[in-house]
């Protein structure tokens, strides 16, 4: 009779261990999931298509071919790249990130008045550094800081300054 009992045991063991090993699904381990999510880099897939959009607006504003949605989004990613570096992921000076709001304002006030949305040579070999940082920034930043430069930038657009914007993160 032992044997059996013994038999019986260790077939609800093999039985109990084929199962899955359930995760926790309380809030807490969900909070737990989401604050590691946060400390990875956004996932290559995503970070590749925006990259790409970012791409495809700076060759058609060298091309000359560009669109005012072309135009906005290379500003975007420059205020992005300017964000992100400051809080230290990626390198971009003030001077830089300065020189380059004049490129793209220059390129709005033209396309606005003419309809040729487009860079020149100077203006797109400063937009191809800032695309490059930020290409890296989006496949090497964690996506909390990611995360936080966006909302910055929503705010932003929103009708807050920079300065209101860093007082109500201090």
């Amino acid at each position: 009779m032992c044997g059996v009992g013994f038999a019986h045991d260790a077939f609800s063991t093999i039985d109990t261990m084929a199962r899955t090993i359930p995760f926790a699904r309380t809030a807490a381990a969900a909070r737990a999931r989401r604050n590691k999510t946060l400390l990875l880099p956004m996932p290559r897939t995503e970070a590749d298509r925006i990259c790409l959009q970012v791409h495809i607006a700076l060759d058609a504003m060298r091309r000359g071919t560009g669109t005012a949605s072309a135009a906005q989004t290379l500003c975007q990613a420059m205020i992005l790249t300017g964000l992100l570096a400051e809080a230290g992921y990626g390198e971009a000076t003030f001077e830089q990130m300065r020189n380059a709001e004049d490129v793209i304002s220059a390129a709005f006030d033209r396309g606005q008045d003419s309809g040729v949305w487009s860079l020149d040579e100077q203006g797109f070999q400063q937009f191809a550094v800032i695309v490059s940082t930020y290409d890296r920034q989006l496949h090497r930043a964690p996506l909390a800081a990611v995360a936080d430069a966006s909302d910055r930038l929503e705010r932003f657009r929103g009708g807050e300054s920079f300065e209101q914007v860093a007082r109500k993160r201090a």
